[in-house]
């Protein structure tokens, strides 16, 4: 369904992007900024398109102007809750209507490079749910897209804007953990499979499995506080004991694996990064294992004047931070108390500024290639058994 959706609409998206183009052309609208008036938006898709809903509402410098999707039920009652005034089934609908100036696209992984591009095209600034893009190909297409129309491109790397997160990136840029050597990222759920026969467990249609679905996030969080410093190698390892057996699906359900629902993706993946700063990261991700995790995420970081462990369990906002450092020669452990703040607010807030008023693109198109780079790293390197060199 989800190739006959982007085959059926792309050729007409594509058809009215050009008229519309050369209208915005002669008007010299193209790539002005839009701050004298609010930025009108329309989100793709009613599952997680709700979360950017939610965030858009709050913010007044927006008006939510439309919705698509092709689940009715969920379309209406979303829509309903938002005040969203048109709906679509179609998303080349919803990209043909030319006051509409930005998009969040909030679709199945192998739909992000071709809406993308096309929202692009279309002359609409791009907000895409994680990850980029299923592979590097597309995640490069999609960059080049953003700059050859001049429009922002930025990812929904949402939890690095949680409140704790933030603090800790404050904490780091205050000098007080020093040089940080070492650091440890994990999501790991102890069950959490994915409705076997959906994409999430399709190769093609997803990309992966947790790594490229959980892993992405918490990759993101520990590259953010770290300073953004570049792979050099990977070396990873990914496993599938128990998606294949139909195990461990949501709350610990049991379902049916068979020719008819196949399960293609790992359900646990590991990998040890070299980075260029010196430093190295080990990365986990799971959607089930026979271990202590719930559903939960987190980072540590070693560094030469202290650490911090950030621990989020069952996404919670409180008690999640420690810090950890030896105050005249004696260990102490430290509970600071962040705000709650919601990552998509966060990520939404600076994506409507860059929008609206040319501000900085902060997660960037370019940090979600990253990210997908080492991902894909580290697949090639679980299948073929070997350090990987980026």
């Amino acid at each position: 369904m989800i190739r006959n959706f982007v085959a059926n609409h792309q050729q007409k998206t594509l058809k009215v992007w050009y008229h519309q183009r050369q209208k915005m052309t002669r008007s010299g609208k193209e790539s002005s900024p839009m701050s004298s008036q609010k930025l009108r938006v329309g989100v793709i898709g009613a599952g997680i398109g709700a979360f950017h809903l939610a965030a858009y509402a709050r913010l007044p410098q927006v008006e939510i102007a439309a919705l698509a999707g092709l689940d009715d039920d969920r379309v209406r009652r979303v829509a309903t809750e938002y005040q969203v005034p048109t709906t679509y089934r179609e998303y080349g609908d919803l990209l043909a209507v030319p006051d509409i100036d930005a998009v969040s696209i909030c679709l199945p992984n192998a739909l992000h490079a071709p809406v993308t591009i096309a929202a692009l095209r279309a002359g609409k600034h791009v907000l895409i749910e994680k990850p980029l893009a299923r592979n590097v190909v597309e995640g490069r297409a999609m960059l080049a897209a953003a700059a050859a129309h001049g429009r922002v491109l930025m990812i929904a790397l949402n939890h690095r804007y949680r409140g704790d997160v933030q603090w800790v990136k404050r904490y780091i840029e205050s000098g007080a953990l020093g040089t940080i050597y070492y650091a440890k990222a994990h999501w790991m759920r102890r069950s959490g499979i994915p409705q076997l026969g959906s994409w999430f467990v399709n190769k093609d249609l997803a990309g992966g499995g947790p790594l490229i679905d959980l892993g992405v996030h918490v990759l993101d969080i520990a590259m953010y506080l770290m300073g953004e410093p570049l792979a050099r190698t990977v070396s990873a390892s990914t496993y599938a004991e128990f998606g294949p057996r139909g195990l461990k699906g949501w709350a610990g359900r049991q379902q049916t694996a068979d020719a008819r629902h196949p399960y293609e993706v790992e359900d646990l993946a590991t990998g040890f990064v070299r980075l260029d700063s010196g430093a190295t990261l080990l990365l986990e991700a799971s959607w089930a294992t026979h271990g202590p995790a719930g559903d939960d995420f987190g980072v540590t970081l070693y560094g030469s004047e202290g650490g911090v462990e950030l621990l989020v369990r069952n996404y919670t906002h409180e008690n999640t931070v420690r810090v950890f450092h030896d105050i005249h020669d004696v260990p102490t452990d430290l509970a600071p108390r962040p705000a709650k703040v919601e990552g998509h607010l966060g990520v939404i807030e600076r994506f409507v500024a860059a929008a609206h008023t040319g501000g900085p693109q902060e997660p960037s198109a370019a940090d979600g290639l990253r990210r997908v780079e080492l991902i894909a790293a580290c697949y090639r390197s679980a299948a073929e058994g070997r350090e990987i060199a980026l």
